[in-house]
């Protein structure tokens, strides 16, 4: 059988009568990179700041260029800035208001050829009228919809971001931070396209004695919302800030406890799929009164 040709519909600029060329593109589910990209202009500063191959692999697969990427969680900006490079546009919406300035700063000192737009919302992604500050934005991009959402959370409490009650590593309870996550994921459905991707990238967590599978119960929550699963990748996690210089330490906490260190988390692939039926209607599970 020969391989498919380039179609108008597909969601990648990827020609599969060339398909062995793609070398740089990965189709394997577990990921190994031995050090983070330092060819734009990142910072690694931020705690919990995803390195930008993710970025770079997801956008490769599942937009084409000038299409519009949306990111929930932004931080420091690697998802925009992948973008400039990639020749896609980019709308990410960051919480805490200095991340969002030098977020805007990083960004800007990436270089811009292609005329792309990479629009810095300040605001919580859980409210109604952060969505609508998002589809002006999109719409300054020169679409309704994103061709591509993605959201990475605070992994719980692992990691304290701001002391903001909004923040999803201020939620007091497993529960509630499963809670607030689908207000964002509710949030911001209506404006990920019908057959495009959601990109989910989340760890587990260790307390109290016990190893909690904070990403399978987070996957399990997309999943009531009618996403289609379609891949879960592993990703080797380096040496983190949380970590850096105590690395004998936590071997020797962890043969002491009886536990492993962690050392992955999850890049989980969703479909919006407009053939399935039995989509969960939008419930409301927001606590907060402003819209």
């Amino acid at each position: 059988m020969k391989p498919r040709k380039y179609s108008p519909k597909s969601i990648n600029d990827l020609d599969m009568t060339h398909w062995k060329e793609y070398n740089d593109v990965i189709t394997d589910s577990l990921w190994l990179f031995p050090k983070r990209d330092d060819s734009g202009f990142h910072s690694p500063e931020y705690w919990g700041n995803f390195i930008p191959q993710i970025v770079t692999q997801a956008v490769l697969r599942f937009t084409k260029k000038g299409e519009t990427v949306l990111d929930g969680f932004l931080g420091l900006g690697t998802t925009l800035i992948e973008c400039r490079q990639l020749g896609r546009n980019g709308v990410g919406v960051e919480l805490v208001p200095w991340v969002a300035e030098k977020a805007k700063w990083f960004i800007a000192h990436e270089s811009n050829n292609g005329g792309i737009k990479t629009l810095v919302i300040q605001g919580d992604s859980r409210l109604p009228k952060t969505k609508l500050e998002v589809e002006k934005a999109l719409q300054e991009c020169g679409t309704s919809k994103a061709q591509l959402l993605i959201l990475h959370p605070p992994y719980h409490d692992i990691i304290k971001f701001s002391d903001l009650e909004a923040d999803l590593s201020n939620a007091k309870t497993e529960e509630d931070f499963y809670t607030q996550f689908e207000q964002v994921l509710e949030n911001y459905d209506d404006v990920l396209e019908e057959g495009r991707y959601l990109v989910l990238v989340i760890g587990d967590k260790y307390a109290k004695g016990e190893w909690i599978p904070l990403g399978f119960r987070t996957m399990e929550r997309v999943l009531r919302h009618g996403y289609t699963l379609k891949s879960i990748c592993v990703k080797d996690i380096k040496e983190n800030r949380g970590k850096r210089n105590k690395i004998s330490l936590w071997r020797y906490r962890a043969l002491r406890g009886g536990y492993y260190i962690f050392k992955h988390e999850y890049i989980m692939f969703f479909k919006k799929d407009a053939k399935k039926k039995d989509r969960r209607k939008p419930t409301n599970t927001s606590k907060s009164k402003e819209c």
